[in-house]
């Protein structure tokens, strides 16, 4: 790109104000617009400007810039002279608001056009990079070349800081518009020579592979149909509730149950369908929706796991309803053809093949798109409300003729007959379970919610008005039928009344002449009336044959809009991609996407079930799935409510969380009323596969309201536990374990993480020191990212890096501040410092007051030391550090470079102060071609000894010097850690020290209080000869080894001593020496001792020797800590607080 439009010198810029504009540079930005209105990315609109170097803008383009700029340089002529050659390559790659508008800036518009079009587009007239030119900080602001007005521009378009807009909040390029991405807060706040973008995203936000699919299809969905809230929503919800249930078992319901419990059974079926109406009305306006209908409302609402296992269960319901409404369909057209002699087969054979017609003929509707799919919605529902019109119209012509089938005019007394129940063999539940699978199909709508034009205003809209509609129409229906139609009816035309027998009848047939008593007593098998005539509806109709085809109406358009819903829904799951291989079914064909596979798959499950032509089974299970994502919508209403998130806002406000989770136990008692065995079934499936998809852990986060109540319980439980006082018996170890980068010491990672698993607190705490400007960005992304190795690696612990001048500041900062009320860290757990001789011995007084700081703060110390050492960062390719997801994004072959000595076990790492950037310091580099090292032997050593506690312990021992009491941590650890499955082998020896005359009391004293404490042991050794002195060898080596490090004052002046202790303060005075000779020589002592009795143990854990504070120099500590523990298996040293940590009491 060319960098034509570069800052000009400042006396340029200066008279470019005053100078009249001559028309020969072009409009759109001026030469000092920020690199915030161009597009960084058009190279065809930056190679079009190219030709115009030339003219006088261009003159500035020598001017050297501050390097923020550099970035910025390809703006004016590329949005001015020729915007058409690199305008519509460039459109939907704007990384921010577009504030200068090329489409306006033509090469040939003259000055005055030119002019009104900078009022209207707002080009940038002062930049924000001119005030900080080269000329030593003097202000200079360059106006616009065409006018001096720039207090008259829009607000928001003449600054670096974008002005709110819809397009920055968007997911991805959706397809209601392009995503555009504003500034971030290090362009704007960062120092000017930093390079801007320097990490790709301007703000991170890298898409997922599904988002890019879904950006991909938005780029691809050009001139695709879309429908309205009518035609998307209402006219297929009233399609789908208005089943056969309508024309062939209303009547008999009433006649059943009476007028007033059919209305009770309608109104219950209603305040079902509209709570979960008014449930899905609520998720569907909280956010743009798209395709997937009930299983994109659920699983965005409560995390994949329901999501998914709902989606599975009610795609296949609606696959198997379609065979479902199709086998009804073909029933009525083999009673037809019966009616007629017209049998090809046999009863079920007939129903198979006219079943299989019908679905194959279906399916091309579907497959030949939605528009067709819509219109043939239209023309059903079109003869679905005639046959409805026609029935109510016949019902109020009365003819003599239909007297005999029980169908007379409105009456009064026919309506008091009917008013009550009359159950033959059934009862209120039952009849109630037979009518309730006619008031499901609300999610009709909702199951295309991808093909809908505006999904938040039609859902509501349509769902809502067709429950009303249909629920007035079944009501209709019940009332009218009540009405005019009598229970019994012989269809004999000489069943009347002679006059001397009038009186005693009381039917309310008698009232019109007739005589229907003969069908109660059983002596007549009746065939007509409300309870034994399915088809009375056609008879009281007007025309019976338009009744007919209301029934193939209802069952073909229910087929048609199960079997649209059922890929629709199975298409969006499998584009999540929660079951794997599955993903074949999610591409989609054509311009609407159209899930061909899906309808071919659809196909096949309903011809399955078309062909067993016997679904009495069948129909409760659709049912119960139907209702069990009923349920579900309504418990995410209930359940995001609950959980208080700022993300739950529904435009809909027509909602309440009581009510919806009323809805949702209504639900759950339906369908145990409904079919027992069935609502077992249906929960049971629901939950194996919610404990699948659980098990699988999706790598998907949709910000559920799962993850928001778990926020919410987290911090109401976190300030429920500060107002508790701490008990001895609920004491946790809670360690602040300095690991570094929690990968480069994974010895002391899996040991703590042993004890403290499911029992305690773990955070990683990690120092970076080294850096005079710290980039706390990068420490960020760092800690995001070692936050999921974690989680990955399956480690419950949080890592927690800081910044700070050195090692012992840092670790102040993590004492005090790390945790979170009662879930602080109350035992600083860290690495032996195995090279303290060969370092800069400052290092070891850092060291050593960390520890005392860890005192001083009330926390336990804890010191874990490998012979062969801890820190294997530098070994390279160690560890992968990051997952197969990461991977699959671009960063393969990932391997640990932590540039670091060895010589920091018990740091955290120390990079270089040249670590700045995310390549130097000691995080992840992408190595594919350097050859694998060839490991040393020391360096082999280290990296089995570090991976030694990730393996499951043998039959061996946990030896536990007990030397000091310090409240019982020194008892705990090995306690909890015996606990664990790859410790519980082992056995707890316990060593004390005691008196030679009186070891057999110390041991049953200690046998005692163990057994009290209710801690295992095998055995108790006492050892009566710690006081005893070292061999004269060991007393040698450990005077060799702090010769170096003694101040010797007494072979020199006293003022040149001193200065020498105040610059080197570690050192060992003579005074020192002598004064503490006789511990020292119990650490000597007490090697060899360890050396006797435990050098087979897995692990040691013992007393750490104390040091008083500004007594005890840092070399002489740590010479005791050296001697200690040499040459020994794994050895913990453990200093509790000396708060007590075990209780015997109750």
């Amino acid at each position: 790109m060319s960098a034509s439009s570069s800052t000009p010198p400042p006396a340029q810029a200066e008279n470019e104000a005053l100078v009249p504009d001559t028309g020969l540079r072009p409009p759109g930005p001026t030469p000092s617009q920020s690199r915030f209105q161009v597009d960084l990315v058009a190279e065809a609109a930056g190679a079009a400007s190219a030709t115009d170097d030339k003219s006088p803008s261009s003159d500035a383009s020598s001017t050297p810039l501050p390097s923020s700029d550099k970035a910025t340089a390809a703006a004016g002529p590329a949005a001015g002279p020729d915007p058409g050659a690199g305008g519509e390559e460039a459109k939907g790659r704007f990384r921010v608001v577009n504030f200068a508008d090329p489409s306006g800036a033509d090469s040939g518009t003259p000055p005055e056009a030119a002019t009104a079009e900078g009022l209207q587009n707002g080009d940038t007239v002062m930049s924000e990079t001119s005030l900080h030119s080269s000329t030593g900080g003097q202000h200079h602001y360059h106006y616009d070349t065409h006018t001096n007005t720039y207090y008259l521009r829009t607000f928001g378009h003449n600054t670096i800081d974008a002005v709110p807009n819809i397009d920055f909040y968007r997911q991805t390029a959706a397809p209601l518009g392009e995503k555009l991405i504003r500034p971030t807060l290090s362009e704007l706040h960062d120092e000017l020579d930093k390079e801007p973008f320097e990490d790709g995203f301007a703000n991170g936000d890298e898409l997922t592979p599904a988002e890019e699919a879904a950006a991909k299809e938005a780029a691809e969905s050009k001139g695709v149909v879309k429908f309205g809230w009518i035609k998307g929503v209402l006219v297929r919800c009233m399609l789908n509730i208005w089943g056969v249930m309508l024309f062939i078992r209303m009547s008999w319901i009433v006649g059943q149950a009476g007028i007033v419990l059919a209305c009770v059974i309608i109104l219950m079926a209603t305040v079902v369908t509209t709570i979960t109406g008014l449930s899905t009305s609520a998720i569907a306006t909280n956010g743009f929706v798209r395709g997937g209908g009930a299983y994109y409302l659920i699983s965005r609402s409560l995390g994949p796991e329901f999501g998914g296992s709902i989606g599975l269960i009610f795609a296949f319901a609606n696959a198997v309803a379609v065979a479902m409404y199709v086998v009804g369909f073909a029933e009525t057209v083999q009673q037809l053809l019966a009616g007629v002699d017209a049998v090809m087969t046999d009863e079920i054979n007939d129903i198979r093949i006219i079943g299989t017609i019908t679905v194959i003929l279906l399916l091309g509707i579907s497959v030949a798109g939605m528009e067709w799919e819509a219109k043939a919605q239209i023309f059903l529902l079109i003869v679905l409300i005639t046959a409805i019109i026609n029935y109510f119209i016949g019902s109020f012509i009365p003819i003599k003729s239909k007297e005999a089938y029980g169908f007379f005019q409105y009456d009064a007394t026919i309506l008091m007959e009917n008013m009550g129940p009359d159950f033959r063999g059934e009862t209120f539940f039952s009849v109630f379970a037979i009518f309730f699978p006619a008031a499901t199909g609300i999610l009709a709508g909702a199951n295309i919610s991808g093909d809908l034009a505006d999904p938040q205003l039609a859902i509501p809209r349509g769902t809502l008005l067709a429950i009303l509609i249909t629920g007035i129409v079944y009501l209709g229906v019940a009332v009218s039928t009540g009405s005019c139609i009598v229970r019994d009816a012989t269809g004999n035309i000489n069943d009347t009344l002679s006059s001397q027998f009038m009186a005693n009848c009381t039917d309310a047939a008698c009232k019109f002449g007739y005589d229907f008593s003969s069908c109660r007593n059983g002596n007549t098998k009746c065939e007509y009336g409300l309870q034994q005539d399915f088809q009375i509806m056609s008879i009281v109709s007007g025309f019976s044959p338009i009744i007919t085809a209301g029934i193939f109406s209802a069952t073909l358009s229910s087929a048609l809009a199960s079997l649209v819903s059922a890929p629709k829904v199975f298409q969006a799951l499998c584009k999540d991609n929660i079951y794997p291989g599955l993903g074949m079914f999610a591409k989609g064909y054509g311009k609407n996407n159209e899930p061909l596979r899906g309808y071919i798959l659809t196909f096949c499950i309903a011809l399955a079930f078309i062909l067993i032509a016997e679904l009495n089974v069948i129909a409760p299970i659709i049912s119960n799935f139907f209702l069990a994502s009923y349920a579900l919508i309504n418990f995410s209403v209930f359940h995001a409510s609950l959980a208080n998130s700022p993300g739950w806002r529904p435009s809909f406000k027509y909602y309440n969380m009581w009510v919806s989770l009323a809805g949702a136990v209504l639900c759950c008692v339906v369908m145990f009323v409904i079919n027992w065995w069935a609502a077992l079934f249906t929960n049971v499936i629901v939950m194996g596969l919610y404990i699948y998809v659980s098990y699988k852990k999706p790598d998907v986060n949709w910000g559920s309201s799962t993850q928001a109540l778990t926020y919410h319980q987290a911090l109401t439980h976190s300030l429920h536990l500060s107002g508790v006082e701490d008990h001895i018996k609920n004491f946790r170890p809670q360690c602040l374990v300095m690991t570094g980068y929690p990968n480069s010491r994974p010895a002391l990672l899996n040991l703590v993480h042993a004890f403290t698993k499911n029992v305690g607190l773990m955070i990683c705490g990690h120092v970076r020191t080294g850096s005079r400007r710290p980039n706390f960005k990068e420490l960020a992304t760092d800690q995001s990212r070692f936050q999921r190795w974690l989680l990955r690696n399956e480690t419950k612990a949080f890592y927690t890096p800081v910044f700070a001048e050195d090692m012992r500041q840092g670790c102040q900062y993590l004492l005090q501040a790390a945790g979170l009320g009662r879930l602080r860290p109350n035992t600083l757990v860290l690495g032996f410092k195995n090279d303290w001789r060969d370092g800069d011995m400052m290092n070891v007084e850092t060291y050593i007051h960390m520890i005392h700081d860890a005192f001083d703060f009330q926390y336990g110390a804890v010191v874990l030391r490998l012979k062969e050492g801890l820190d294997v960062s530098h070994i390279q390719g160690q560890d992968e550090l990051l997952s197969s997801q990461e991977k699959s994004s671009g960063m393969k072959d990932v391997v640990v470079s932590i540039d670091m000595s060895k010589d920091s076990d018990g740091d955290s790492s120390k990079p270089s102060s040249k670590a700045t950037s995310l390549q130097n310091s000691p995080a992840i580099q992408k190595d594919k071609k350097s050859p694998t090292i060839p490991l040393n032997v020391s360096d082999q050593r280290l990296l089995e000894a570090s991976q030694q506690f990730q393996k499951k312990q043998g039959k061996g021992t946990v030896d536990v010097w007990w030397l000091f009491d310090d409240g019982g941590l020194t008892l705990l650890i090995p306690y909890l850690l015996t606990n664990k499955k790859r410790w519980k082998d082992c056995k707890i020896r316990v060593f004390i020290g005691g008196k030679i005359n009186r070891i057999d009391h110390d041991r049953r004293a200690m046998a005692t209080l163990l057994s009290k404490f209710r801690i295992d042991f095998s055995d108790i050794t006492v050892l009566g000869d710690i006081n005893t002195k070292p061999k004269k060898e060991s007393t040698s080596a450990f005077e060799e080894m702090i010769e170096p490090y003694r101040l010797k004052e007494d072979d020199m002046e006293q003022e040149a001593a001193e200065r020498l202790k105040n610059s080197e303060p570690w050192r060992i005075t003579d005074n020192e020496l002598e004064l503490y000779r006789a511990k020292t020589n119990r650490q000597i002592r007490l090697n060899e001792l360890l050396k006797e009795h435990s050098s087979t143990a897995n692990l040691i854990v013992m007393s750490m020797p104390l040091a008083r504070k500004g007594t005890v120099s840092s070399a002489l500590y740590m010479a005791w800590l050296e001697v200690l523990s040499k040459d020994l298996p794994p050895i913990l040293l453990v200093r509790g607080n000396h708060q007590s940590v075990l209780t015997f009491y109750s």
